[in-house]
């Protein structure tokens, strides 16, 4: 198996990013009840365990700035292997929300 590189950003870096990156995508790749709890706004539902078989389907451009999180930063560095790894060129994990300074929604 080979090792692929994460690329991490801060979470001000990917606040950034969101502000100025048109058109990109905000991935959470935790569980439904972990993003019905809080979440952050615009933020895509794919959770991890999906990921390899529903990403093709939903994030059909692999050219998209992809920017994604999970709860600590674990499950959002493997998400970002795997994508690169089926051939998308900008993925970027910033950690997990318990780290994320901005606002959030819940519900």
């Amino acid at each position: 198996m080979s090792v692929t590189n994460i690329h991490i950003i801060s979470p001000q870096e990917a606040q950034k990013m969101m502000s100025e990156t048109n058109p990109h995508i905000l991935l959470d790749v935790r569980t439904p009840a972990e993003y019905g709890q809080v979440r952050i706004e615009g933020a895509k539902l794919i959770p991890a365990d999906e990921l390899g078989r529903r990403a093709s389907a939903e994030l059909p451009d692999k050219n998209i700035p992809v920017l994604v999180y999970c709860h600590s930063g674990a499950r959002a560095s493997k998400a970002v292997e795997l994508l690169t790894g089926m051939g998308y060129d900008n993925v970027l994990s910033f950690g997990g929300i318990l780290d994320w300074p901005y606002d959030t929604v819940s519900g």
